[in-house]
């Protein structure tokens, strides 16, 4: 197994953009918001990569579906995230509309990657 595969996987580069996105949106936040919301967000928008990434040093392809379905479960979390900051006004729906398009072409990303995987 190549070292550090994840590396050249798109989904692997597609989120980092995500996140590199959300640390933009997160900048915008009004002071007091940052901590609390910004903080949650960008967890949740990290935990996406860390896990696609830790998932592909995994052995057995049942390993690595686990971290599939864990990254997915974060993608869901970020576009909550996103859209309970747009529903309060903190968020622009510019934000929200791109944040969603990426995090579904990540899921389609990650659906293709479960359904190769076959388990």
């Amino acid at each position: 197994m190549k070292q550090f595969r994840f590396l050249d996987w798109k989904v692997y580069k597609d989120a980092q953009k995500l996140f590199s996105l959300l640390l933009q949106i997160v900048k915008k936040l009004p002071r007091e918001y940052r901590y609390e919301l910004g903080s949650q967000l960008l967890r949740s928008g990290l935990s996406i990569i860390l896990n696609v990434a830790e998932g592909s040093g995994k052995q057995s392809e049942k390993e690595l579906n686990r971290f599939i379905e864990t990254s997915l479960g974060s993608l869901y979390e970020t576009l909550a995230n996103i859209d309970t900051l747009k529903s309060n006004d903190l968020a622009s729906e510019e934000d929200f509309l791109t944040t969603r398009d990426m995090i579904a072409n990540i899921c389609n990303q990650l659906g293709g990657f479960k359904k190769k995987l076959d388990l």
